[in-house]
């Protein structure tokens, strides 16, 4: 269970990144409403995708 958990954690990592990373460069999704949010969101994305990544590593 606790590796799907990271595993999850790095899905959802990515999708953030996917989504205001999309937002800060095209606007797509949210039409750059705030381009601090999206630099904010995107670096607490970062931190979930490796955190969850050196878990990952972690369990055997």
């Amino acid at each position: 269970m606790p590796k799907a958990l990271c595993v999850f954690g790095m899905v959802a990592a990515g999708l953030m990144v996917l989504l205001f990373g999309l937002d800060l460069t095209i606007g797509l999704p949210f039409g750059k409403a705030n381009v601090i949010m999206d630099v904010g969101f995107l670096l607490a994305a970062a931190l979930l995708g490796y955190s969850s990544f050196t878990t990952y590593r972690e369990i055997p």
